[in-house]
């Protein structure tokens, strides 16, 4: 099967991957309602056609936290990514820096920042807070010492959402037999991936906080120690050891409200991503989409305001920016294109993102992203 888009490479990852990362990355929590929206919601948006229109010289190029982006597109943080290629963070950044794009490294990623950076581009670092502050401020110091140019701190995540998927794969709860014997049937009937990763990827810790882990051997058990260790207690006030502590670009992600929008901006963030984190938390609440025109309007003047959550496609990326988004950030897509066969595929996928960018703006008239706004929708 080759790839023509998105949905492609999400088939091509179910037939390689084992069924408990396949589900890892696909699946949202409880119901999966707010999942479900992300995607309707975009695609339920309609653009419109102007036609007779030069449009020979498109301009895609962004200005934002002091970088140039040759396309309003990021790879958003994933978890667990080495675990759908070997090392499979390294190649995803590889991919994301030679389409121009930045690539933002998970907290809980196998391939440590270190190794991330030493491809050659140092990532967007994204930061989960935990309980250990001494231990966080070393990371940052860390990711610093690469180069990371923009911190992401993730700030809708103090608990885990159940995710029924995960559950019912084995992923999670399983007893060390169960677990045990799921993951021999998943090597034996993926010969691929059991070579790929499973034998030529290891090690798969947790790179980045393997020195605060005290406990598991497989990279699941690490999972339910970095839950056990997410820190709850955290609000706004702690910005402000985040700015002591980092003195680049900060990003706000999981912010779907207004007044959650104001107080980043008061709390001293560069830019936020409208972001119900992929459905994986608390199912239910609005599609990203949805959320963005509000809060845009908000605070779109004093931050800049990313978007992820639903993007299957370049024409989403262009429904996003003509409702406030600066850029677009993909999770899933660039996670499906990993797992389906590496590097390659997440180049073609952002191929594919371009393209589909360029025919969007040809048909709506649109030559300059920067210029994109409500006009180019039809919303009679």
């Amino acid at each position: 099967m080759r790839a023509a888009s998105v949905s492609d490479y999400r088939e091509l990852a179910r037939r390689r991957l084992p069924n408990i990362f396949f589900e890892y990355i696909d699946g949202g929590s409880y119901a999966e309602e707010t999942l479900r929206r992300n995607v309707a919601d975009l695609e339920a948006i309609a653009l419109r056609q102007l036609v007779m229109r030069d449009t020979t010289k498109l301009d895609m190029t962004v200005q934002t936290l002091g970088q140039t982006l040759k396309m309003p597109v990021g790879l958003s943080p994933v978890g667990m990514a080495g675990m759908y290629a070997r090392r499979g963070e390294t190649q995803a950044a590889r991919a994301a820096a030679n389409a121009g794009v930045p690539f933002c490294l998970s907290t809980v990623g196998v391939c440590s920042i270190e190794e991330v950076a030493a491809t050659g581009t140092a990532p967007w670092f994204q930061l989960y807070m935990l309980k250990d502050r001494g231990y966080m401020r070393e990371l940052l110091q860390r990711a610093k010492a690469v180069g990371s140019p923009v911190l992401v701190f993730t700030v809708d995540l103090p608990t885990p959402g159940s995710r029924y998927r995960d559950i019912r794969s084995g992923f999670t709860g399983a007893t060390p037999l169960q677990a045990l014997l799921t993951q021999a049937v998943d090597g034996v009937t993926h010969p691929g991936w059991t070579w790929d990763v499973f034998v030529q990827g290891r090690p798969h810790t947790l790179g980045s906080v393997q020195g605060a882990v005290t406990e598991g051997r497989r990279v699941t058990d690490f999972l339910s120690w970095i839950a056990r260790n997410f820190d709850r207690s955290v609000t706004w006030k702690d910005m402000d050891w985040v700015r002591e502590t980092w003195d680049g670009p900060i990003v706000v992600k999981g912010v779907l409200d207004p007044a959650d929008a104001r107080d980043a901006v008061r709390a001293g963030a560069q830019g936020l991503v409208v972001s119900n984190h992929g459905g994986r938390q608390l199912d239910g609440v609005k599609s990203s989409i949805s959320a963005l025109p509000r809060i845009a309007e908000a605070v779109g003047g004093d931050l800049e305001v990313f978007m992820d959550g639903g993007v299957r496609s370049g024409l989403d990326v262009l429904k996003a920016l003509a409702l406030g988004a600066k850029a677009c950030f993909v999770g899933r897509p660039w996670a499906w294109a990993l797992g389906a066969g590496g590097q390659p595929h997440v180049e073609k996928m952002l191929d594919t993102l371009r393209a589909e960018l360029a025919v969007a703006m040809i048909l709506t008239g649109c030559v300059n992203v920067r210029d994109a706004g409500r006009s180019l929708l039809d919303e009679d």
